[in-house]
């Protein structure tokens, strides 16, 4: 266990799993100290019951007594006292991933709304493996649903969108992942050999998460951790992390698991970075450093040509105006990225002059 000193004052128990009531616990804790929350909360399942397969055998569901509330009056006021107790810890930029089922998401949405969220996205999680309906009486529930909001409408949240479209293999990222639940050696068991959490959360769904909506270094929260996946995912991609969790057995699994996780070197955790957040380079600075030089001429992939000015603007049949601008009229497009449009000539090679663009981000990098 690590602690950080916010803002002067109450200290900040990194890398720790805290016991207790996660209301309580987050209420001792410092206001605006934490980048990220992933909530995993009771279902509120309902059952009635025990369930059986057609051959007769119990079904190993969730009737834990944490998921059972005495009615949909009650679980409601849960749900407002640990969202506002989770709204206070977030920085005035942080997030919140909340997840859950058809029981308990639909509430979950709302109070989200109703305290001031702003929500982002929805996510639907297709499950790869559900556990099919024994019953046959209704479909199968194959999913559940994220919802990712900001803590304010206007926030600066964290979103490695090119991170993500790498992970997709160049594709933008969609609003539904489709990834297996728990199975097989990453399901773990008690002493007993028995599941050791009904809900255990796969470690994909929190390995996205995490990459697409914090960076290393930043403080994550899961006020209902579990067998602390949130935990281990984040220390293996070098975040900080503060797991909730009241129950003893699940402390001791979480803490085993957690304990045997090796964080990845810094090289490692690099991504793509979003290219809004790259400094804004003039095409003029390239003529300005003699990078290209006025009169020369630039031609597009397709064999259109333009001629730089002094000022950073092209001429190109009649047309005169930015890199943008002529690219787009040479097209008869509405728009037109010239930084990808435009090429230059050098020693018989034909070259973006993003290029040239990156060549100055560069030199304007920290410690460069």
């Amino acid at each position: 266990m690590t602690t950080d000193t916010v803002r002067g004052a109450t200290a900040l128990p990194l890398d720790s799993i805290l016991a207790g009531d996660c209301i309580e616990v987050m209420r001792g804790l410092p206001a605006g100290s934490v980048d990220l929350i992933f909530a995993d909360p009771p279902y509120n399942l309902q059952l009635r019951g025990e369930l059986h397969r057609p051959d007769n055998s119990r079904v190993d569901a969730v009737t834990d007594a944490w998921d059972r509330f005495a009615s949909f009056e009650t679980y409601d006021r849960f749900t407002r006292d640990w969202l506002a107790a989770a709204r206070r810890l977030l920085k005035p930029d942080g997030a919140i991933w909340v997840i859950g089922s058809y029981h308990n998401v639909f509430r979950l949405g709302a109070e989200l709304q109703n305290q001031g969220f702003w929500i982002l996205n929805d996510v639907i999680w297709r499950k790869s493996n559900p556990m099919p309906n024994f019953r046959g009486k209704r479909l199968t529930n194959a999913h559940e649903t994220l919802i990712w909001a900001s803590r304010d409408e206007g926030a600066k949240y964290t979103f490695n969108y090119e991170a993500l479209k790498a992970l997709n293999e160049g594709t933008q990222m969609r609003s539904d992942w489709t990834l297996p639940i728990c199975t097989g050696h990453e399901r773990l068991k008690d002493d007993t050999g028995a599941k050791a959490h009904p809900t255990q959360k796969p470690e994909s769904l929190l390995h996205r998460v995490l990459v697409g909506t914090t960076n290393p270094g930043d403080v994550v929260l899961d006020p209902f951790f579990g067998t602390g996946t949130t935990g281990a995912v984040a220390k293996m991609l070098g975040r900080r992390w503060i797991g909730i969790e009241r129950e003893d057995g699940y402390r001791k699994v979480a803490r085993r698991r957690i304990d045997s996780v090796r964080a990845l070197e810094a090289s490692a955790l690099q991504v793509t970075g979003s290219r809004r957040a790259e400094p804004r380079v003039p095409f003029g600075t390239l003529v300005e450093r003699g990078l290209l030089r006025p009169g020369e001429t630039l031609v597009s992939f397709n064999g259109k040509a333009a001629r730089v000015r002094v000022d950073g603007t092209l001429v190109a049949d009649g047309a005169t105006g930015s890199i943008h601008q002529v690219g787009a009229h040479l097209e008869g497009a509405p728009s037109c990225n010239g930084w990808t449009y435009w090429h230059f000539r050098r020693d018989g090679q034909s070259i973006p002059i993003d290029v040239l663009r990156q060549q100055i981000r560069a030199e304007m990098a920290p410690g460069h």
